[in-house]
């Protein structure tokens, strides 16, 4: 009688833990697909053309692979100096300024697909060529008339995605052509350090060229002007310049020094990982590497729900800011290795809410304008970020050390958060008037 109660008892007691069992993988299920559902949901009502782009832009970013590896090319291949490889980058930072100047300029004169077909391919002619110059003055000179050829693509595709985009869809629209460009940048090292293996720096330079080629292609098959559909267009018959609007040029400056600010993670810290935490090439990788993951996972749904919020433009691009400027701080509060992750964590959030809406900013002011020349200076903001930080984050890491770097690096970005808050006053004054 006994044996028989306490058989009963474990076979109930197998059933409730079977039932159990049952209902939470079945809500852990429910959550899952919940999410994937709510993930998907937020990619939905973009335009075929602005998908189209973004895969132009996928293969285009993938394809200059050289770019990773450029430094390491020019010192190991060519055997120039350090000094050497520093000047050769100060002219392609100025090529990229003269691109998006001249990007801005043709896209008003010509139209934003003919500069952006042009512009491909002959960024692909020019990779080609490029592994046939050796000297430093031709280096020089090559890389600043690549980088101009090449960045006159970037006005004509913020003024393009625009076009695409319905005016309640173009935040969304940008995070979509970022994903595609990380995607890209994340891909591209990848496969050219495989490249470089197999075929040299040679192969780099012209796989690099003919992707850009390919990329031509898909673009004049899928959107040629008679197949794309445009869904925002704008003509003004007395464009407002750019140069009399002078809230732009508060938000100019504002970009341009944050744009020093987030170069940063691109030059002084992967040497402040290595010479301070002694971490391997491989740990770095992975550690930059989360960056990526951490976009491609978390910008779409956290751009959705930030639109949704209300908040202005404005105050997310400060929210984003302060969120990068933390970023550097916490670096000297302490020597745990594990704060490296906390600084990369508060950077990547910060940068998925600053440029999404900063890029969504300009594209909202260009409307009064000429599109492209709006545009291609909210392009040079951070081409001009691309001259002068790298080469000062180096120069004050050699002069002043990591830790004192990082404090100057916060006041800069304290300074940004100064001007977008001057802005955020005198939009209300405008307003108001």
């Amino acid at each position: 009688m006994l044996y028989q109660y306490k058989n009963i008892q474990l076979q109930k007691s197998g059933y409730l833990a079977g039932l159990f069992i049952f209902y939470h993988v079945n809500l852990k299920q429910t959550i899952m697909e919940k999410l994937i559902k709510n993930y998907l949901a937020t990619f939905k009502g973009l335009s075929k053309e602005v998908w189209w782009l973004s895969l132009i832009t996928l293969i285009n970013r993938a394809g200059t692979m050289v770019i990773p590896f450029l430094s390491l090319y020019l010192k190991e291949g060519l055997g120039f100096s350090f000094s050497d490889v520093g000047l050769i980058m100060v002219f392609f930072g100025l090529g990229s300024v003269a691109g998006s100047r001249l990007g801005g300029y043709l896209t008003d004169k010509i139209g934003y697909y003919k500069v952006m077909q042009v512009s491909l391919f002959l960024t692909g002619v020019l990779f080609v060529l490029l592994q046939y110059v050796t000297t430093l003055f031709g280096f020089c000179a090559s890389i600043f008339v690549l980088m101009t050829v090449a960045d006159t693509f970037r006005p004509a595709m913020f003024v393009a995605l625009s076009s695409y985009s319905k005016p309640e869809n173009k935040t969304r629209s940008v995070t979509l052509i970022r994903l595609a460009i990380n995607l890209g940048f994340s891909a591209g090292p990848a496969l050219g350090g495989l490249i470089i293996t197999t075929l040299g720096y040679q192969g780099l330079f012209w796989v690099d060229g003919v992707t850009c080629v390919l990329a031509t292609v898909l673009l004049m098959s899928v959107l040629h002007p008679k197949k794309a559909r445009v869904l925002d267009k704008i003509e003004n018959e007395n464009p407002v310049s750019v140069y009399s609007d002078k809230l732009f040029w508060i938000f100019f400056v504002a970009m341009a020094l944050f744009g020093v600010v987030f170069l940063q993670y691109f030059s002084t810290i992967p040497l402040y990982y290595r010479d301070v935490h002694h971490l391997s090439e491989l740990e770095i990788g992975l550690l930059l590497g989360a960056n990526g993951f951490i976009i491609f996972l978390l910008e779409m749904p956290l751009v959705t729900w930030l639109e949704e919020s209300k908040q202005t433009k404005i105050a997310l691009m400060f929210g984003g800011g302060i969120l990068v400027t933390l970023s550097f701080i916490v670096l000297n509060m302490t020597s745990w290795v594990g704060i490296l992750l906390v600084g990369m964590f508060l950077m990547t959030i910060g940068e998925m809410i600053m440029f999404p809406f900063s890029n969504a900013y300009a594209m909202e002011r260009a409307k009064k304008g000429n599109q492209g020349q709006y545009m291609s200076w909210y392009a040079i903001s951070f081409s001009l970020a691309h001259v002068f930080g790298h080469f000062s984050g180096m120069h004050l890491v050699d002069k002043i050390g990591f830790d004192n770097t990082w404090y100057i690096i916060f006041g800069l970005s304290l300074l940004s958060g100064v001007f977008l808050l001057v802005l955020h006053y005198k939009t209300k004054q405008v307003e108001k008037a």
